[in-house]
């Protein structure tokens, strides 16, 4: 545990020392475009900070190279570094979007050829699902599922950055709370050494998030951008599949991991995407809302969670802050129900359950009734 912690001490330092130093290249040559109608922020903000939080990501991962407790998946160095040269695309894909404003096309077709080359060349691909032993027969099935996995977490990510601090800190939460399920999950199927790749890639994005957010929290002088935001989900779902996707079925059997016949054996793979379950929402929201009217599911608009909540009346700071709470309420109840099962407390998931509905109802409270009743009609600060 303390080398995770460490990892995640030096990637936040290296990204908010990395940060600083982008935003004043950002202002110094005015790396910026111009404001849009549809832009929150009213002065000129850089939106290159996905740079700053790629080159922590790569500093982390280099000082892991060096280090004997991370030398289990440099053993074989190759799918690591095709994972950060996968990464590495999407962050320059994302840089010339936020620069130059790239077509939808583009970046989508960049976003399925960084995850190929993951599935392909990193050798990360779902090959099980942890749902009664089921194996992935096919391996272009596995291929394929992969791929697209990965694509709608980096969207779903990207399509949530529209306020301050909103993506930093939900995705900071998010894999904290993932950090802590992936280490437990592999001391309870018996690895004695606590090393796993998701974890690390989990401590890396929660160090990378925490040295971020003080230049993007409200009024942000920095944006991560789409480089940023992509980047977070590519190596997210990477994480997830790393870990849940490659498990052997046996080991997740619902009698060795929970007492529940049903939910024990569903906790592994609800767990990963109960921590993104609001940019999925919002992403699978865009995209119905989108296509019924006849747009693309890509094209920017004004209709995304985060702007209802505006609407409603809260100021930017409430409605990060709420996203903040649904985020850390669900994903933690779904921790707590498996850790119920390993620690045999009375009733396994009860207290996972009450922790959950009081949380949501709480949520409910504070998202529904806002603190002023008058309406701040907001426009979209970065494109979806």
């Amino acid at each position: 545990m303390t080398q995770y912690l460490l990892i995640a001490l030096f990637t936040a330092i290296v990204t908010f020392v990395l940060s600083i130093a982008v935003w004043r290249i950002g202002l110094r040559y005015k790396l910026y475009p111009a404001i849009r109608d549809r832009d929150v922020h009213k002065a000129p903000t850089p939106r290159l900070g996905g740079i700053a939080m790629f080159l922590g990501v790569v500093a982390a991962f280099a000082l892991s190279s060096q280090h004997p407790f991370f030398s289990v998946f440099w053993a074989d160095p190759w799918p690591v570094l095709w994972l950060l040269f996968a990464t590495l695309l999407i962050v320059l894909i994302g840089v010339a979007d936020d620069l130059w404003d790239l077509d939808w096309m583009i970046k989508l077709g960049a976003q399925f050829l960084a995850a190929g080359i993951i599935a392909w060349f990193g050798q990360l691909q779902i090959l099980s699902l942890p749902i009664g032993g089921l194996s992935i027969g096919s391996s272009w099935v596995s291929f394929g599922l992969s791929i697209f996995a990965i694509v709608i977490v980096m969207n779903a990510v990207n399509f949530i950055d529209g306020l301050d601090g909103l993506v930093a800190g939900v995705c900071l939460i998010a894999n904290g709370v993932f950090f802590a399920y992936t280490y437990m999950l592999v001391r309870d199927t018996g690895n004695t050494t606590y090393f796993n790749l998701a974890s690390f890639i989990a401590a890396v994005l929660v160090g990378a998030c925490l040295g971020f957010l003080p230049l993007n929290w409200g009024p942000a002088k920095l944006f991560m951008g789409d480089s940023g935001a992509l980047m977070l989900g590519l190596l997210m779902a990477s994480a997830a599949i790393a870990i849940t996707g490659q498990l052997d079925p046996a080991v997740l059997d619902p009698e060795q991991l929970g007492r529940s016949q049903l939910l024990g054996a569903f906790i592994p793979i609800l767990l990963p995407i109960v921590v993104v379950i609001l940019p999925l929402l919002d992403f699978g929201l865009a995209v119905i809302r989108r296509l019924r009217a006849g747009k693309s599911p890509f094209s920017p608009d004004r209709k995304h969670l985060h702007h209802r909540m505006l609407d409603m009346g809260h100021s930017d700071r409430e409605a990060v802050l709420i996203f903040y709470s649904w985020t850390a309420v669900v994903s933690i109840a779904v921790l707590l129900m498996y850790v119920g099962t390993q620690m045999s407390w009375p009733g396994d998931y009860f207290i996972g359950i009450v922790f959950g509905a009081v949380g949501v109802i709480a949520c409910l409270v504070v998202t529904l009734i806002p603190t002023r009743r008058t309406s701040r009609r907001r426009p979209l600060e970065e494109p979806a």
